[in-house]
């Protein structure tokens, strides 16, 4: 075997080693974004359970709250949520919140 013949048996071989190498990386990236696709989803899925929960939750305890809430620019649906989410953020029932007014403002 000549030496050119050696050189080129020898870069077909590291080719194809470093061609499998590249493989095995991309298909490590794909599965880490696979798995962690499905984690994000499962996660974004509780969260909506919970926040559900929350938010009937506030509307139950609605009635036991005192005073009047002015709502400026803002549907019932998102005040029950922005009352569930502070509640939940600062570990506080919502009954014993008390809200004056909650207002849309556009940035």
């Amino acid at each position: 075997m000549s030496m050119s013949n050696s050189l080129l048996v020898a870069l077909s071989v590291m080719s194809i080693v470093f061609v499998c190498l590249i493989s095995l990386t991309l298909l490590l990236k794909l599965q880490s974004f696979i798995f962690g696709y499905i984690k994000n989803n499962k996660k974004g899925q509780q969260i909506k359970g919970e926040v559900t929960t929350n938010i009937d939750s506030a509307i139950n305890n609605i009635e036991k709250s005192n005073g009047e809430l002015k709502l400026i620019g803002v549907d019932e649906k998102t005040t029950a949520l922005i009352m569930a989410i502070l509640s939940d953020e600062l570990k506080i029932p919502l009954y014993e919140l008390q809200f004056k007014s909650i207002k849309l403002i556009n940035s």
